[in-house]
């Protein structure tokens, strides 16, 4: 049986760039990387928006809002050392209303706490730099980027090989055993053993958490977020990021249009519960999957608190009108015709027992393994943040 000192189950970004700082803090270190996929950043890594988030929305102090303003700094300073393309394009929360003009004044202070550089903008500002923008003004976040987390990570992954870890594709992990001197790992590719474990699992992070022992008080909860993209055509309709001002009460941001580093122009996402939490193409369905969740006492208080925007999010999947008047309040422009498909994204939502839905990254511990609970967006932007203060709490 193959023994090292650290084990990260995961290959998403956050997996790696844990194995990848591991490696630079010590070097020499026996790291192994297992990841279930063929590839790795196949799930939530490698299906978002690409946006490098500046960390305006989240409450001064939280791990989100340390994390990502260090990791925004972090993403553009490592694309630019390693040639991977991205652009610092800035972002524009459009208010459409005088409810939302009060919260967005609201974000404007946070942001202000969290040292954020943002810039408040009227209407007719709105106008000259968005003309096919409409709202009664905005805020104007000039660090927001874009880029492809796919390719950071790959490149991330290239450099903790040569650091010496090992990656393993294709490697379910079916059993956690931990010990007073060491955790065993098996799957059908084998066994092996470290001296800790470090469980980046994303959408399966609360069943590694109870197959490693850890009594769990929540349940992932998937939330699919479905795109459409504009034709070629239509690219140019907006010059940046356009973002909603979102509901405080929910941690979805709303639908947005996103210029993409590759040249595309993305819509959304909504956020429509998921009925298999890897099942990407529309209609998917995990009988597993779908059982637990609807099971779950937390989902069903989620359900009865934010019934009215479920229903809404529903209908709007259903039927591309619903859809198209959510980007139509603040980008008028937009017709039907312009809503091509492009493919969907799951969120894993902590959701607690309570139906309290888990904002911030949730990390729990045991002797000699660590993991990651709850770790959605921005955790592509935090990534190596986030990895630097896993180890650190080792």
């Amino acid at each position: 049986m193959s023994t090292y000192d650290f084990c990260v189950i995961g290959g998403g970004i956050v997996g790696v760039a844990t194995a990848h700082h591991l490696l630079t803090e010590r070097p020499g270190a026996r790291v192994l990387i297992l990841e279930k996929e063929k590839a790795l950043a196949a799930h939530q890594t490698g299906h978002n928006s690409g946006v490098i988030h500046s960390g305006i929305y989240y409450p001064p102090e939280s791990l989100k809002a340390r994390l990502c303003r260090a990791g925004a700094e972090w993403t553009k300073e490592f694309a630019a050392a390693n040639d991977i393309p991205f652009e610092v394009c800035g972002k524009l929360l459009v208010a459409t209303d005088a409810d939302e003009y009060e919260r967005m004044l609201a974000l404007y202070e946070r942001s202000i706490t969290n040292g954020v550089k943002v810039e408040l903008i009227d209407e007719a500002e709105l106008k000259r730099r968005e003309p096919n923008v409409k709202g009664v003004g905005a805020l104007w976040v000039p660090g927001t980027g874009i880029i492809d987390y796919r390719k950071v990570t790959a490149t991330l992954a290239r450099q903790a090989q040569e650091l010496g870890a090992e990656i393993r594709t294709g490697a379910t992990v079916d059993a956690v055993i931990e010990t007073d001197s060491a955790v065993t790992f098996s799957g059908p590719w084998g066994s092996a053993k470290a001296n800790q474990l470090i469980v980046c699992a994303g959408l399966q992070a609360d069943r590694m958490a109870r197959m490693s022992g850890i009594t769990t008080n929540f349940r992932i909860i998937p939330f699919r977020g479905e795109y459409y993209r504009l034709p070629a055509n239509r690219t140019g309709i907006v010059n940046t990021l356009i973002y909603p001002v979102p509901d405080p009460a929910l941690p979805f941001l709303g639908v947005h249009l996103s210029p993409t580093i590759d040249g595309d122009l993305t819509v959304g996402p909504n956020a429509v519960l998921g009925l298999a939490r890897e099942g990407y193409p529309k209609g998917s369905v995990n009988l597993r999957d779908a059982r637990e969740t609807l099971s779950f006492k937390g989902f069903h208080k989620v359900a009865a608190s934010h019934l009215k925007t479920g229903m809404r999010e529903m209908r709007n999947s259903l039927f591309k009108r619903g859809y198209l008047a959510e980007c139509r309040r603040y980008c008028p422009e937009l017709t039907a015709k312009d809503l091509l498909p492009h493919r969907a994204g799951i969120r894993a939502q902590a959701v607690l027992a309570d139906g309290t839905l888990v904002h911030d990254f949730l990390i729990e511990t045991t002797p000699r393994t660590l993991h990651v609970l709850n770790a959605p967006s921005p955790a592509a932007t935090s990534a190596m943040p986030i990895a630097e203060h896993l180890v650190s709490l080792l």
